[in-house]
Formats: structure tokens, C-alpha cells, sequence
């Protein structure tokens, strides 16, 4: 248990960013599941508007420190990959 008002302002704080730091990885997973839902229908018009559409996100996700700079890295790999191998 917190004992210095310190730490307890601390555990305030941290309450508060993990609700703006769900939101914000909730809304990256939003833009992915976009362009992986556009993938599956076959739809590379669709497909690539989403991918541009979520890197914006992803790398936004980054700067906030939500996510990893290597698992930015990787997704934007891996979904560039499965749009551009659609035909």
C-alpha cells in the first residue's frame, strides 16, 4: 500500500493513463483489423487506403510510447507484405 503522498498521487496518475494509453492501443488494433478485414474480402483498393489510413497510427502509437518501435516496425512489415502480394 502507497504510504508517501507521493506515491499516492503516483497510483492516481498511473489510473489515469491507463485509460488514455487502452484507448490508444485499442484504436491501433481498430486501424490493423481494418486493413486485415480488407485483406480477407480481396480488396487491394480497400486494402492499401487502410493501410495508409493505419500507419499514421501505429507510428503516432509509437511516439506516445504505447507500443514498442520494433513491433511498429513489424506490423508495418507484415501487413506492406500481404497488401502487396495481393493481386
Amino acid at each position: 500500500m502507497a504510504n508517501t503522498p507521493q506515491a499516492k498521487k503516483r497510483i492516481r496518475r498511473n489510473a489515469r493513463r491507463e485509460v488514455i494509453n487502452h484507448s490508444r492501443v485499442s484504436r491501433i488494433r481498430s486501424f490493423i483489423k481494418a486493413v486485415e478485414l480488407a485483406l480477407t474480402a480481396g480488396d487491394k483498393g480497400a486494402a492499401s487506403a487502410a493501410l495508409q489510413a493505419a500507419q499514421p497510427e501505429i507510428a503516432r502509437g509509437v511516439a506516445r510510447g504505447v507500443i514498442h518501435k520494433n513491433t511498429a516496425a513489424r506490423k508495418f512489415s507484415r501487413l506492406t507484405k500481404r497488401v502487396s502480394a495481393l493481386s
